[in-house]
C-alpha cells in the first residue's frame, strides 16, 4: 500500500479530526455503491479504508511515524544487536522478508516471557475502521446492510432506526485478534447519511419544502406528500399563503414529526385570464404585507 498519509491527502502533522474528515470526505466519494461495476474504485475505497485503519490509531500510527511498521502494519525488524536476536530467536531464518506477524508476536512473547519468569504475554488487538454510507430513508428506517471489514471479513450489521449522520457504530470483538489471550479489538463503522431530495431532518423531525399552485393554496386542496414512509394525503386549508406550515404528526424519525412547509408557485408564462382578474380585485381584507419594513 502507498503511504497513507499520501493516500488521504495530509500533511505528516494532521491531527485526529482532520484525519477523520479527510476519510469521510473521500470515502463518500469513492464508495462502491456509488460507482456500480467499476473495480478501480473499489480498490481505491479498500485503499482508503487501509489508511484511515492505520493513521486512526495513535499506537499504530506512531510506530509507523517512528519506521517500526510498514503502510501495510507489518512489523519493520530493526537492525543492529537486537536485530541479530530478532533473527536467532525467529528461527535464524535470515531475511526478515520472511517474517510473519504470527512469527514476530510469537518472539516478542519469548523474550517477555523469558525476561518476566514466564509470566504470559498478553496485548490487545487493533480496532478495524469502515465507512458506510446510507440512504435518508434507510438511516430514518433503519436497516441491515453487509459490510466487508478492511480485513476482508464480511459482517451483518444492524443498523438502528433514526441514526445520524457521523454516527459510529461499534461492534465489540470483530477488530484484530490479541496476543497471547488478549482481547480482541473492535470494529468500528463510521456512518454517512446521504441526502434525500425532498426531505431533510432536524433532529427527529422530518421538513419537507411542498410546491402548491395558486389554485391549491387559495381554495384548498388534498395533495400526495412524501414521508420517510412513504406518500399519504395531506389537507391543505384554504386561504394557505407561501410559508405556511403543517404538521404530520408522528411522522417523523422516532418519535418525531413532520412538517410540509408550502411554497405557492406561479404557472411558467403569462396567464391573462388571471392578470384581468387581480387588476379588477379589491380584497374584502385589505393588509400590506410589508408592514414594518418602511423606511422611518
Amino acid at each position: 500500500m502507498r503511504d497513507p498519509y499520501e493516500i488521504l491527502g495530509l500533511e505528516r502533522s494532521a491531527d485526529e479530526a482532520t484525519i477523520k474528515a479527510a476519510y469521510r470526505r473521500l470515502a463518500k466519494r469513492h464508495h462502491p455503491d456509488l460507482h456500480p461495476g467499476d473495480p478501480k474504485a473499489a480498490e481505491r475505497f479498500q485503499e482508503l479504508n487501509g489508511a484511515n485503519d492505520l493513521l486512526s490509531d495513535p499506537e499504530r500510527r506512531a510506530r509507523f511515524d517512528r519506521g517500526e511498521i510498514d503502510a501495510e502494519g507489518h512489523e519493520v525488524p530493526p537492525r543492529g544487536p537486537f536485530y541479530r536476536d530478532f533473527q536467532e530467536g525467529a528461527g535464524g531464518r535470515g531475511d526478515s522478508a520472511g517474517f510473519t506477524e504470527d512469527d514476530i508476536a510469537e518472539f516478542f512473547a519469548r523474550q517477555f516471557n523469558a525476561r518476566h519468569g514466564g509470566g504470559a504475554f498478553r496485548a490487545p488487538g487493533a480496532d478495524l475502521h469502515y465507512a458506510l454510507t446510507l440512504g435518508f430513508l434507510d438511516a430514518a428506517n433503519g436497516t441491515s446492510r453487509r459490510v466487508l471489514l478492511p480485513d476482508g471479513r464480511a459482517l451483518d450489521v444492524k443498523i438502528p432506526a433514526g441514526i445520524e449522520d457521523g454516527h459510529t457504530i461499534r461492534l465489540k470483538g470483530q477488530g484484530r485478534p490479541g496476543i497471547g489471550g488478549g482481547a480482541a479489538g473492535d470494529a468500528l463503522i463510521d456512518v454517512a447519511v446521504a441526502p434525500h431530495p425532498f426531505l431533510h431532518r432536524s433532529g427527529d423531525d422530518v421538513i419537507v419544502n411542498l410546491p402548491v399552485t395558486l389554485r391549491e393554496a387559495v381554495l384548498g386542496a388534498s395533495v400526495s406528500v412524501p414521508t420517510i414512509k412513504g406518500h399519504v394525503k395531506l389537507t391543505i386549508p384554504a386561504g394557505s399563503g407561501d410559508g405556511s406550515r403543517l404538521r404530520l404528526r408522528g411522522r417523523g424519525i422516532r418519535e418525531g414529526h413532520q412538517y410540509v412547509e408550502l411554497k405557492v408557485m406561479f404557472p411558467p408564462g403569462e396567464e391573462p385570464a388571471l392578470a384581468e382578474f387581480l387588476r379588477g380585485w379589491t380584497p374584502v381584507h385589505s393588509f400590506n404585507p410589508r408592514a414594518g419594513m418602511e423606511e422611518p
